[in-house]
């Protein structure tokens, strides 16, 4: 009896030490995380699945901040004057638009998401954004009625060097591939000038290719998880590494993905977790972080206040990548940098390198196809092997049929070749101090015409801020339009230049934002009831819960 209760004892000393234990790893992973909802996954796939939808229509779409009656006059009246110049200008482009939406689920979906949603029916019904282009010359994109517009869309990060570029790579891969035409398996021999460069480029032993950033993001995370024998996989909050679920765990994913933690970027509590736990594969990294470390890529749609921030600290940033290199390093976690959007924008290279650190795996893709869709995985070649020698059926299979595509592959020589060009080594010369002058510039223009925006920047990619409280931000990109700017569907949140870009027609760009905000400050959008950023998402959030109670 009495061994009874000393083993009784013991089993619940243990316990209750296992249990301390477990507790303490739960709050060094919670103190790690991001306190909002980009760091807490399954609480914003709650909250998101909480609110209902409803619109601002009629009145209520031009005083949904309160505004006196003759705010909300002007307002109308500057909807109407760009509702009818864009019917005037794109009828075209419109139409066939319309006509393609029904079929086009790709096209349903950015439509849908270019405002925040109380506003998006009635946006879309008047100011519909054309969705086809029919030729590009230089920075300039023409769409189907002839109308120009200077492109600011950076092709989702592809345009890093100029449409030009791309087009004369894809006209040369076109000639170099075609022999081959398009046959798969065998390699067109530029596969093996593809590799020799892009050794030399990453530092790294060994290349996959891939068709696209997901796929070779895929494959880095497969591989690591193949060779260390674990299953965790670390990101950081408001990285984007792709669509697939173990790397977008949050909003957008149907499935959680109970493998993935999120993390804070800069956090000290981050580097104690990544420094105690036992089973993380590896941790990803996105460099563009650095321009909003913890948030994700602002888009319109979610400026429902004036609260949007962006601004790179690149010396602090870096030097707590280079902590965290160290830490993974030391603690056998695989360190992969996900260079997809931002490799050869920084730098003619990696970015990981420029900055002097050595990561393990190196992702690649966008503008290193050449204009043509591709995926590249560059590591150490421990990490790559796909098998064991000593358990020869134990093997981590990744293969696409379309992998090292001959056009793709001739397109991405066409441009790897062209990087030593001394046309392209000007692009990159000052490129830093280039972009810098340009922004202060824009910024300066800002500040001399009253107007409450902002720019930040991390090289050429930039973010429109807004200083002054407003819910109708968003329409800044509408007039944009209408001085003939082209962006993205993510509006002002995201504005992707290409290095092509001379300071003459910077200072079209420059004056265009400019007369585009001008209009749209005399339009009343800013001129709402003084309000703080906290009280206008309150507002926000009150409508949204009337919407719930209403039964939506």
């Amino acid at each position: 009896m009495k061994k009874k209760t000393l083993a009784a004892v013991a089993g619940l000393v243990a316990g209750t030490l296992f249990a301390a234990t477990k507790g303490r790893e739960r709050l060094a992973l919670s103190r790690a995380k991001h306190p909002g909802p980009g760091g807490h996954v399954r609480m914003a796939k709650r909250i998101a699945g909480q609110i209902a939808y409803y619109a601002h229509v009629d009145e209520r779409f031009f005083r949904a901040d309160g505004c006196d009656a003759s705010v909300a006059a002007r307002r109308r009246a500057g909807f109407e004057r760009l509702a009818a110049l864009y019917a005037e200008r794109f009828p075209k482009t419109l139409a066939l638009t319309a006509e393609t939406r029904e079929g086009l689920s790709d096209l349903q979906f950015t439509g849908r998401y270019r405002v925040p949603f109380p506003f998006a029916a009635t946006v879309r019904q008047h100011l519909p954004i054309g969705a086809f282009m029919a030729r590009a010359d230089g920075a300039w994109l023409t769409d189907l009625d002839g109308n120009r517009f200077i492109d600011l869309t950076g092709s989702y990060g592809v345009n890093v060097l100029g449409n030009d570029f791309y087009k004369a790579t894809m006209r040369e891969a076109l000639e170099s591939a075609e022999p081959l035409g398009g046959v798969l398996g065998s390699y067109h021999p530029a596969v093996a000038d593809n590799v020799r460069r892009l050794q030399a480029l990453s530092g790294l032993d060994e290349v996959s290719f891939h068709m696209s950033g997901t796929e070779a993001v895929m494959q880095a995370v497969r591989l690591a998880r193949y060779h260390t024998g674990k299953r965790r996989l670390v990101r950081f909050a408001g990285a984007y590494h792709g669509w697939w679920g173990e790397v977008q765990p949050g909003i957008g994913n149907p499935v959680p993905a109970d493998h993935t933690l999120t993390l804070a970027d800069q956090s000290e509590q981050t580097l104690a977790v990544l420094g105690k736990r036992t089973d993380i594969a590896c941790v990803l990294v996105n460099p563009l972080q650095a321009l909003h470390p913890n948030r994700g890529a602002p888009s319109d749609s979610q400026l429902v206040d004036s609260a949007r921030t962006a601004g790179a600290d690149l010396p602090a940033y870096i030097a707590w990548l280079h902590r965290l290199a160290e830490t993974c390093r030391a603690n056998g976690i695989v360190l992969v940098f996900d260079e997809v959007f931002m490799g050869f924008r920084l730098a003619p290279g990696s970015v990981a390198r420029a900055w002097g650190i050595d990561p393990d795996m190196i992702v690649w893709g966008k503008t290193l196809g050449g204009g043509l869709p591709i995926g590249v995985l560059t590591g150490r070649a421990a990490l790559m092997k796909r098998w064991r020698d000593d358990r020869p059926v134990d093997i981590c299979f990744a293969r696409g049929t379309f992998n090292a595509h001959p056009y793709v592959m001739a397109a991405t020589d066409a441009f790897l070749r062209r990087l030593d060009s001394p046309e392209v080594a000007a692009l990159y010369d000052g490129m830093a101090e280039r972009w810098d002058a340009r922004a202060a510039r824009l910024n300066a223009l800002f500040a001399g015409n009253g107007l409450p925006l902002a720019v930040a920047h991390l090289a050429t990619v930039w973010t429109i801020l807004y200083t002054r409280p407003s819910r109708y931000n968003w329409m800044l990109q509408y007039y944009l339009r209408a001085e003939g700017l082209a962006l993205s569907w993510v509006g002002t949140g995201r504005l992707i230049f290409s290095l092509d870009i001379d300071d003459a027609l910077f200072e079209q760009i420059a004056v265009r934002i400019v007369a585009a905000a001008r209009a749209m400050l005399a339009d009343g959008w800013w001129d709402g009831p003084a309000a703080t950023n906290k009280q206008l998402k309150r507002q926000a959030l009150k409508e949204s819960l009337g919407a719930r109670l209403r039964g939506g």
